[in-house]
């Protein structure tokens, strides 16, 4: 139950930084309207939808281990400047998810923390790192409506990026049953996540007992 706690408040803590990286560069590329709508703060009523940035991500734990990028910042982006700030302002949130795992990985590269699945510490932070990387690699997939498409919508053509984002809802579905059916694309993501998480200090079993832990209900 301690590492169920401890990785979600940290997990939607999380959300708010990403969150707030999309919104400062929003800011700097010419949408004021972020700081009038309370964005620069990492209050998490300011960002959290109580479906995508709570139900959704905790359920895609839950049932798979996989960081699913939730949150809620609504930017004006025909005020940003041009569209390459357009892209970068889709690349912001990406950019802050790599900036909190490097982070989290300081404990274990510097000995703070050691790779012991016993440790609740270790296993919730070996945890959080490892669904960080699987969040971070999957919001850079171009499929809206992530920010890996974000960041090219711009310089699509206007009536082929229209379509795209009429598919949008469905995008996240159909990841998450691509990589749970299609097992090569599954056995490919996993292996990219652990070998990212090993090189940054996480052992795989310790972070595999966190997975465990967190799913209290299921032991």
């Amino acid at each position: 139950m301690e590492v169920f706690i401890i990785v979600t408040v940290l997990w939607v803590f999380s959300v708010c930084l990403h969150e707030f990286g999309h919104a400062w560069a929003a800011y700097a590329g010419g949408d004021h309207t972020v700081k009038e709508k309370g964005y620069f703060t990492l209050n998490p009523l300011r960002y959290t939808h109580p479906v995508y940035s709570l139900l959704l991500p905790v359920v895609f734990i839950m049932m798979g281990g996989i960081g699913l990028p939730g949150g809620a910042v609504y930017i004006e982006r025909e005020r940003l400047r041009s569209r390459g700030w357009d892209t970068w302002v889709s690349l912001a949130g990406p950019a802050m998810t790599l900036w909190v795992t490097l982070a989290l990985s300081l404990p274990f590269k510097f000995g703070w923390v050691k790779n012991d699945p016993e440790n609740i510490a270790a296993v919730s932070l070996a945890f959080l790192l490892q669904l960080q990387v699987s969040a971070l690699l999957l919001n850079l997939i171009p499929i809206p409506p992530l920010d890996g498409f974000q960041a090219i919508a711009p310089w699509l053509p206007k009536d082929m990026r229209q379509s795209l984002y009429a598919a949008s809802s469905y995008g996240i579905f159909i990841i998450f049953l691509a990589l749970s059916f299609i097992q090569p694309l599954n056995r490919f993501f996993w292996e990219l996540v652990y070998s990212i998480s090993a090189s940054l200090g996480v052992d795989y079993d310790v972070a595999r007992s966190g997975y465990h832990a967190y799913r209290f209900w299921s032991r």
